[in-house]
């Protein structure tokens, strides 16, 4: 038994954020059911690697959204749900006759979550976002930038992921909420406020002392600490920046400055009476930064890791995808990466990065791969709706049901 055996999630969402979101909770043993359509290609084509990466654990269902005949059977299927999510832009499950407001007569117990980019009111609430567009907005970008080069910004889709989290959290506290009145409801969620609400520290600052944030890079805006940030290390394969190896090591302590000290050997240059402290070794920052470079740049980077760490220094690895796979002695432990036995009908072999929570009673270790558009027709139809096989076939047939 899994902590969300028997919760039934219709899950309309899309791309990244939303995906994220209904993954982690059909992990959580939640019947996840995906509804698609043939017609919605691109990132929700069943080989894409954003459509095999976020919709294991779940079923999938085909309902062509456009005909009055798969309305219908949502609507029916809407009358059963736990939950109904989506990441369109707001009113698409309005316009489709499935929307709160209606399904809640009959279903007054479901739960519907809507993580739109910008929320549902406000004069951006109709904005098509994506994670590069809200990070910008957001002041991600720019914040996590390099002085001079604003444009630089993550490097991945770091907003759906947190977007995706608040909406896991959203959903559990609804949940728990119809436990305690019996009544389902609407849950509003913005994707833009989520990645303000990251930069949390950066509007507090101006809020308090009138000082707008600048990008700094590795160095920390707000606490005094030094050396912090990567350094080069040996063992490079080849020329190409790909090739570079990298350690990052943050003395958040003068007791972490002392011990690095140590574990360098106590070259000449760190006995400055000057670099005792964390504001002096920041007011002559490229000097301490140019000395650990060199003494890291003739090691190797994991050497650098394990000594500073057996000298209670925080530092890690700046691991690639092929360290994480090859040669994370942690992740093998966990089994934390692992091959899913059945293999997908188009991408082949395909694998998963476990949850990472671990449950003692309740464990969530099973992976089952993402499936493809309507594969789950007849199993999900006959289990929420009774719908008898012939019945599905014919509406298969009729091109509804694909």
């Amino acid at each position: 038994m899994r902590p969300l055996d028997g919760t039934r999630i219709l899950d309309f969402t899309h791309v990244l954020a939303g995906p994220f979101a209904t993954r982690v909770l059909g992990d959580l043993g939640a019947d996840v059911v995906k509804v698609n359509s043939a017609s919605r290609t691109n990132t929700n084509a069943p080989g894409s690697p954003y459509y095999v990466m976020w919709n294991r654990n779940k079923r999938a269902l085909a309902l062509d959204m456009s005909r009055d005949e798969a309305r219908g059977v949502c609507r029916r299927l809407c009358a059963k749900a736990d939950v109904v999510i989506d990441n369109f832009t707001v009113g698409v499950l309005d316009r489709w006759g499935v929307g709160y407001d209606s399904v809640r007569e009959e279903n007054p117990g479901v739960i519907y979550v809507q993580m739109s980019g910008m929320g549902s009111v406000g004069p951006w609430s109709n904005f098509v976002t994506y994670a590069p567009t809200i990070h910008a907005l957001a002041g991600l970008t720019y914040l996590t930038s390099v002085p001079g080069r604003e444009d630089i910004g993550i490097g991945f889709s770091y907003n759906d992921h947190q977007a995706g989290l608040h909406g896991a959290v959203a959903i559990l506290a609804a949940l728990e909420a119809r436990r305690a009145t019996g009544q389902g409801q609407r849950v509003d969620l913005s994707q833009f406020e989520v990645g303000v609400n990251a930069v949390g520290p950066a509007l507090l600052d101006y809020f308090a002392n009138g000082r707008a944030a600048e990008p700094g890079g590795n160095r920390l805006p707000w606490d005094e600490a030094a050396p912090h940030g990567c350094f080069p290390c040996g063992g490079a394969t080849s020329e190409h920046p790909a090739d570079e190896r990298w350690v990052a090591i943050a003395c958040m302590t003068d007791a972490h400055w002392e011990g690095l000290r140590k574990v360098m050997g106590d070259p000449e240059w760190s006995r400055d009476p000057s670099l005792a402290t964390a504001a002096g070794r920041l007011a002559r920052e490229r000097d301490v930064e140019a000395g650990v470079g060199a003494w890291t740049s003739g090691l190797d980077s994991t050497e650098v890791m394990e000594r500073c760490q057996a000298a209670g220094v925080p530092a890690g690895v700046v691991q690639t995808g092929v360290d994480l796979v090859e040669h994370d002695p942690q992740l093998a432990r966990s089994r934390f990466l692992r091959e899913i036995e059945d293999p997908h009908p188009t991408a082949g072999t395909t694998h998963a990065d476990r949850l990472p929570i671990y449950f003692e009673r309740t464990p969530c270790d099973r992976y089952e791969r993402t499936r493809e558009i309507g594969e789950d027709n007849a199993a999900v139809l006959a289990e929420w709706l009774g719908m008898p096989a012939t019945e599905v076939r014919d509406g298969e047939d009729a091109g509804y049901l694909t």
